[in-house]
């Protein structure tokens, strides 16, 4: 379970694939805090430590994670948001998270407002995803790349949000542009209602 705060990025230093499988070898800052079998959400998505080796550690992931998300589209380099799992007891800073990519979007605008920034993201939808809670809401909450954010201007097919200069200095929503696929999760309390008005008919 994640909050949606994102506590640094990570390189992507090795990419590897293993049949339908991609290991992604990543750098960060607490490496030496991790141990294998560890939750970590990586721009949203839920996956595993499966090996330590210096300053680096590697996940894995497998067919359905990579068609859900941005993971497959990753090339040395690239910038990775990281979250550890939450503590029993803490803060939720965010809203729930659980690291369970819905779907990817794709970067349509991105404007400077004197300090900040609105970033616009145009997602592919369908009534029967409407109804399974795939959408968002006006001042509700949703993930991007691991992110809890605001939407705002929220429409059937698109939505924005706004970014501080702490959020964009210190996530990959420095690299985004338009064009940029990034992973979504709609809120898990949207889509148990929505699930629930389905079964009253």
């Amino acid at each position: 379970m994640f909050s949606g705060i994102v506590e640094e990025y990570a390189h992507v230093v090795a990419l590897r694939e293993e049949g339908d499988n991609l290991h992604i070898t990543m750098r960060c800052s607490f490496v030496d805090e991790l141990k294998i079998d560890q939750s970590i959400a990586h721009n949203g998505v839920c996956l595993t430590v499966v090996a330590l080796e210096g300053d680096t550690y590697t996940v894995t992931a497998i067919r359905e994670t990579l068609e859900r998300s941005n993971l497959g589209l990753l090339r040395v380099g690239d910038l990775v948001n990281l979250e550890r799992s939450m503590l029993l007891g803490g803060r939720l800073d965010g809203h729930i998270v659980q690291g369970h990519v819905d779907q990817t979007a794709r970067c349509t605008e991105v404007r400077e407002a004197e300090g900040s920034w609105y970033y616009r993201f145009e997602y592919t939808t369908t009534p029967e995803m409407v109804r399974q809670g795939y959408v968002t809401v006006e001042k509700g909450s949703v993930c991007v790349n691991g992110c809890s954010l605001t939407v705002c201007n929220s429409t059937y097919e698109s939505f924005e949000v706004a970014i501080i200069p702490y959020t964009h200095d210190n996530t990959n929503f420095c690299r985004i542009e338009p064009g940029t696929v990034v992973n979504l999760e709609f809120d898990i309390i949207g889509k148990y209602f929505c699930k629930m008005q389905g079964y009253q008919g």
